[in-house]
């Protein structure tokens, strides 16, 4: 048999040999550090027996495939301890995740952070014990019945909702199986030393809230200590940066029983939120954009004609109105089609480009809302682009550019991915090859890497999508450019060519933020608060050393908001000691000191938040100063030291 390896080498073989036998093969290095084998394209456990032609890619924790098996091993690693702690408990589903794994499990009573210290103690045992991992399989009314006998009642539901005929596959270590479809690593020994049990949340059984509250208990785990350490400090850092922290503490934003999920923006909030905005209709226009603004709710048939009643009603808010349905938009793009079928429309006017930045609301469930980043209602910075076929690579180009300029901007790092057709999809094959094929080629004559995410596009089109990464590593998907053949289709949208028939356009959905209100709570985390002077709510406070200096400080800051420069005046009777550290808790850009001799000499003491003590200037120097930094919109001055 031909096995073609992952650098296109191929190795043969006169008899079936194991992955694990082939790793050491190829390397006894390979071997020891091996996790799992993708055969096809399949994730394998590396006993598996290979005995076909076949590609075969080894992977290690170095590979995210690798490392997702070390980590879903060590999730039945946490069960095995938590069954040996507490035997009646019932556990629920324990998948890898993006930055570790979890377990979800049914509890007599709550467990406390003492009781994490334990299992964690019981999981350095089992990792000892090297038990091997041994896969089997049971027909479905014996593997019901296996996990009746085991009093495991969630395992049952799940197995349940099977087919008649299915074959149930299970992983047994030691004393403990675990219904699962793998694949693992060979024993628990190969979990290694770095693990740790982060968080404990609460969980509704498959993600309903009417079924019963589970307890979900976070952990991760790397191949190596240093791994596990970067990524606490990580974690460490990401709690200081909190935006919801933030947000009160600078108040920008609070949320209230009334709406939960419903944001509320305060003064500070609105200047940041309105300073941005002034930026994103600066370079909208400047890109030859023309803004629009549609009703925030529709009557039910549009939504049947989109689309999004077949494959959104769920996420939808309805009411009534004299008799008829309407629903809340949850996106705004319906709303641009009938602004451009409000009036013949000829191939001289595409790209015909409206841009939105409109109210929409989607229904998330209450345990999945957090802050800014999952609401209910938010801001989407639409952009809806209509074009001919031939203006497909020139256009998506023009988008990128522009989505470039704004996270350069803010200092974001990003990747791309091509997200294709999902399996709840509309339209032909023909126009989803199409659309696919016309991403792929307008990404390859930008010159922009990318990767593929299979069956992740919107149900009307495939999508370019943009994962930003802050200012401690994490990503953030928020721009995206999806390429539209099916609701042109749908609304029978025409223009005029060039030959006098009619045409069918395509339509780009286009963002760039976003969400406006998710961007903000990223851009709170990724500046941890300390905003660059431009974006900042309040860029100078001004700090009389004494009253009998009020006067002059006063002065000073109507002169700063003469030149357009956001100022506070403090007039706390406190000493300037306390008013400076307030000012820097608020982590504002310029403090001005201002006392007896810079009354006299007209002059100001400035303290900045990146610098400390900048020694004294004239008032006309630092307003010049200031100015230009803001109409800069630099962002190193924003940077804590």
């Amino acid at each position: 048999m031909k096995i073609t390896l992952k650098d296109g080498s191929v190795k043969e073989y006169a008899q079936p040999m194991s992955i694990l036998d082939i790793a050491k093969d190829l390397s006894e290095g390979l071997a020891r550090v091996a996790c799992v084998g993708e055969v096809d394209g399949e994730k394998r456990d590396l006993r598996t027996v290979i005995d076909h032609d076949c590609t075969l890619n080894i992977c290690t924790a170095k590979d995210e495939a690798g490392l997702a098996t070390l980590r879903h091993t060590a999730s039945h690693v946490m069960a095995q301890a938590v069954k040996r702690l507490f035997p009646s408990a019932k556990l629920a589903i324990g998948p890898s995740i993006a930055d570790g794994f979890y377990y979800d499990i049914d509890f007599e009573e709550p467990i406390s952070a003492e009781d994490t210290e334990k299992i964690e103690a019981e999981m350095k045992k089992i990792i000892k014990e090297n038990l091997p991992l041994e896969r089997f399989e049971l027909p479905r009314a014996e593997a019901i019945a296996l996990m009746q006998e085991k009093e495991e009642p969630y395992k049952v539901e799940l197995i349940q909702d099977l087919p008649e005929d299915a074959v149930i596959s299970f992983y047994k270590q030691g004393e403990f199986t675990d219904l699962c479809a793998g694949p693992h690593l060979m024993s628990t020994k190969e979990v290694g030393k770095a693990y740790k049990i982060t968080s404990i949340a609460g969980a509704y059984w498959r993600g309903n809230e009417h079924n019963k509250m589970l307890t979900r208990i976070y952990a991760t785990a790397f191949a190596k200590k240093d791994e596990l350490e970067a990524y606490i400090t990580m974690m460490e850092e990401a709690k200081k940066r909190d935006h919801r922290k933030l947000g009160k503490e600078l108040k920008l934003f609070m949320m209230s029983d009334y709406g939960p999920g419903f944001p509320f923006f305060l003064p500070n909030g609105m200047v940041l939120r309105n300073t941005l905005m002034e930026y994103w209709r600066e370079i909208h226009y400047r890109n030859d954009y023309v803004e629009i603004s549609t009703p925030i709710m529709l009557n039910r048939s549009l939504w049947e004609t989109s689309g999004h009643w077949d494959h959104y009603k769920e996420n939808m808010y309805t009411t009534v109105i004299d008799d008829n349905d309407f629903a809340i938009k949850p996106m705004n793009c319906p709303g641009s089609i009938l602004v451009y079928q409000n009036e013949p429309r000829s191939y001289r006017d595409l790209p015909l480009r409206y841009a939105e930045c409109g109210l929409v609301h989607r229904h998330e469930k209450s345990g999945e809302l957090h802050g800014l980043m999952r609401v209910r209602c938010f801001t989407q910075d639409d952009a809806h682009i209509f074009i001919t076929p031939e203006q497909i690579r020139d256009e998506v180009t023009r988008i990128a550019a522009l989505i470039n300029q704004v996270y350069e901007l803010f200092g974001f790092r990003y990747h791309v991915e091509l997200s294709t057709r999902p399996e709840d999809s509309m339209g032909s094959d023909e126009d989803w090859a199409a659309a696919e094929e016309g991403l792929k080629q307008a990404l390859e004559a930008i010159g922009l890497p990318y990767v593929i995410n299979e069956g992740d596009g919107a149900f009307y089109g495939p999508k370019i999508d943009f994962h930003l990464v802050d200012a401690i590593g994490r990503t953030w998907q928020c721009g995206t450019i999806q390429l539209d053949f099916q609701l042109p289709q749908r609304f029978e949208l025409e223009y005029t060519g060039a030959d006098g028939m009619k045409h069918r356009p395509i339509m780009i959905h286009r963002v760039c933020f976003g969400s406006v209100e998710r961007f903000i709570g990223i851009l709170i985390e990724h500046f941890a608060g300390a905003f660059p002077t431009w974006l900042a709510p309040v860029q100078v406070k001004v700090l009389p050393i004494s009253e009998k200096f009020m006067d002059y400080a006063k002065a000073v800051t109507e002169k700063l908001l003469d030149a357009g420069v956001r100022a506070e005046l403090d007039t706390q009777d406190q000493k300037i000691g306390y008013k400076i550290r307030s000012a820097q808790m608020q982590k504002i850009p310029y403090m001005l000191v201002v006392g007896q001799k810079e009354q006299e000499d007209g002059l100001v003491a400035v303290r900045s938040r990146a610098k400390g003590d900048e020694g004294q200037k004239s008032l006309e120097g630092f307003i010049a100063d200031i100015c230009e930094e803001i109409a800069s919109r630099r962002i190193d001055a924003g940077e804590e030291k």
